[in-house]
């Protein structure tokens, strides 16, 4: 595939004011906090913590009695103190967790709203324990939504390539719903919206976006054969769309099994491939993604009045005593954040 004409955002002169939600207490979220936040930062950074800072203190402490470093250390950061109510064991999560990672978000997305931070960055947090503490959300991208005042956001996974300096956009259409429900939640309207979301969120790179969507079916559907979608109401849906946009080259349904293939090529220092890509439901995004850049993609939420981002893993219970997490994705939420918000 050519690659439309590149056009990167310059450098901030004043970086964003972050708000950092702490995440799962359970989690690996303060660990990798700690380990990113004491890697270097931009000048001027402005990062404001939320969660409990005497929990923060004492993951601190168990680390470094496990020989775990470098690590931020608390006392030199800013923390919005909310305290936990009742006692956390790393890597046993329970509702007692979720109540605080869902009283942190609400807190730190407080901060954004009332213009005292610029972007919100958050760690993972556990479903199943938001739901023991009785909020019965799919994620925090659900909340965010419902905190902002908006009827949906979306989920975008963004990665820079370590390479080549190329730029891997995917974006959900549907989020997190049972497969079966995908082919009844897909409309031609939410298709026509979701690609709008990603058209505005690649023009920060690209003046004439290079876009490909995936179809829903094996085989793109096999002219029907496999599937009615593509041929029933996604083709048109996508060529309406692009006459309306004369200006991105918009690609698909592309069978879904080679969609990402000029992807993982450029991913690995070869010829730029499209500024951005549509998966139907999660798995068939999330796959590729976490295939090419676990480690690099950031989850960036689109739809919200201000730029949210997140690591691409979860709260990793079975390692959260172990000391033993890796903070790149935590560190690339942070820069995403920075370059972007």
């Amino acid at each position: 595939m050519e690659s439309s004409p590149a056009h990167p955002a310059p450098p901030r002169v004043n970086p964003p004011r972050l708000a950092l939600a702490l995440g799962d207490p359970a989690g690996i979220g303060a660990e990798v906090i700690l380990k990113a936040l004491a890697r270097p930062q931009p000048p001027g950074a402005d990062i404001t913590l939320v969660g409990c800072r005497q929990w923060l203190e004492q993951v601190y402490l168990q680390l470094k009695r496990q020989g775990v470093g470098p690590l931020a250390d608390p006392a030199e950061l800013q923390i919005e103190h909310i305290p936990l109510t009742q006692g956390v064991r790393l890597g046993h999560s329970d509702g007692a967790a979720g109540a605080a990672s869902f009283r942190w978000l609400t807190r730190a997305t407080a901060l954004v709203l009332e213009g005292a931070a610029d972007a919100l960055v958050t760690a993972p947090i556990a479903k199943a324990s938001w739901h023991l503490a009785g909020h019965d959300y799919p994620g925090q991208t659900e909340r965010l939504a419902e905190l902002c005042g908006i009827p949906q956001a979306s989920m975008l996974f963004t990665a820079l390539s370590p390479t080549g300096g190329w730029r891997l956009n995917t974006l959900l259409a549907t989020t997190h719903i049972p497969l079966a429900q995908v082919p009844q939640q897909l409309t031609p309207e939410l298709v026509a919206a979701q690609l709008e979301r990603l058209l505005a969120f690649c023009r920060r790179f690209s003046d004439r976006p290079h876009l490909v969507v995936a179809g829903l079916n094996p085989h793109a559907g096999e002219a029907g054969r496999l599937g009615r979608e593509e041929q029933d109401w996604l083709g048109d849906c996508l060529a309406a769309w692009s006459r309306q946009h004369p200006e991105v080259r918009l690609e698909g349904p592309l069978p879904p099994d080679t969609c990402w293939l000029d992807a993982a090529a450029a991913w690995k220092g070869g010829s730029p491939a499209a500024d951005g890509y549509l998966a139907l439901y999660h798995d068939q995004g999330l796959i590729p993604v976490k295939l090419l850049a676990f480690d690099a993609a950031v989850n960036t939420t689109l739809g919200l009045p201000f730029l949210r981002t997140s690591p691409d893993h979860g709260t990793a219970f079975g390692i959260a005593d172990r000391g033993v997490a890796r903070p790149e994705s935590m560190l690339a939420a942070l820069q995403a954040a920075w370059q972007l918000g």
